[in-house]
């Protein structure tokens, strides 16, 4: 069985998404086409080198995700050299660490670029050539004040699609603003793009391989979306500095999405909601435990989904034309 899948962002959260692709995956279910934003990215790029989830899981469990707060030189000098690098550097951490752990996975399995992501010729699909790609990452360009999707919208940066990295692409989608350096390419047009979280501006972006001719789907999209209940991300934050205030402005951004249920019945039909209890976008110091806790709610909430899903019944519902 087919399914395209789309990932909403979540940052530690993304285990989540990980159990609800195990289940997916030991169901039959096979993805051709994989997006996602922030956390969602990261997942998306993995699994579409061909990493099953079970590994994935397995990886997320072990991973120390404080390592993934990589500091330079100004964060080193505690409160005041962190308000320095927010200040001079656009976030406090580097990113370097998250974006070489995504480059060693994807050269494991020989997918460091995005010419390794391509799709083989498919006449019955709506995507033009230069969108025929396993992986589709969001970002958004604060320079231009757009979401972007890579490797869609390189070429309008005056950059090669296939030539660039899987990992740049997934840096920039999980560069938390404030928290990470956002990233920065200078294209063939003469300026700088400045890249952060594609949370920013599209989340959970369900709709990104619908077909755009009015026929009925060949294969479902699902999307997992790490929806809490109302009160999950309630917890009050101390902020006691401008750093706490910034750091307490991004959570508040992340977790309102993350809160957000969707209105549109053709949305929600496809979708499975994961519930994520008080973990936090930014709760790098997440334990074991919480971790296995997400897991197995990912694990719950697509077992949940699969037991009511009906394709048949939701292209006559909502897709038939």
């Amino acid at each position: 069985m087919r399914a395209d899948l789309v990932l909403e962002g979540g940052g530690v959260k993304g285990i989540a998404l990980v159990g609800a692709v195990s289940v997916l995956q030991e169901e039959g279910y096979e993805f051709p086409r994989v997006a996602g934003t922030s956390a969602g990215a990261l997942v998306a790029a993995l699994l579409a080198a061909d990493y099953p989830a079970s590994e994935l899981a397995g990886w997320l469990r072990k991973v120390d995700f404080a390592e993934f707060a990589d500091k330079g030189a100004l964060d080193r000098l505690g409160p005041v050299g962190k308000a320095l690098s927010v200040v001079f550097e656009q976030g406090v951490y580097e990113g370097h660490a998250v974006e070489r752990w995504t480059a060693e996975r994807l050269a494991e399995q020989g997918r460091e670029t995005f010419a390794n992501m391509r799709l083989p010729d498919d006449p019955d699909s709506t995507l033009p050539d230069e969108r025929r790609y396993r992986l589709v990452v969001m970002a958004s360009d604060v320079t231009r004040g757009r979401l972007v999707r890579l490797p869609w919208d390189y070429p309008d940066f005056g950059l090669a699609a296939d030539t660039r990295p899987v990992a740049e692409a997934v840096r920039a989608s999980t560069s938390i603003p404030f928290y990470y350096e956002p990233v920065r390419l200078t294209g063939g047009k003469g300026y700088e793009h400045v890249l952060v979280d594609g949370g920013m501006l599209s989340n959970f972006p369900v709709d990104t391989f619908d077909r755009t001719d009015g026929r009925a789907p060949r294969w479902p999209t699902f999307g997992i979306k790490l929806s809490a209940r109302p009160e999950a991300a309630q917890r009050p934050q101390d902020i006691g500095n401008t750093f706490d205030f910034a750091r307490a402005l991004v959570s508040t951004m992340m977790n309102f999405h993350d809160q957000m249920h969707l209105d549109d019945p053709a949305v929600t039909a496809r979708t499975i909601f994961v519930d994520t209890f008080k973990v936090r976008a930014t709760d790098f110091d997440l334990d074991d435990e919480t971790k296995d806790r997400l897991y197995q709610s990912g694990r719950d909430a697509a077992r949940k989904f699969l037991d009511s899903w009906d394709f048949d019944a939701y292209v006559a519902k909502f897709r038939s034309g």
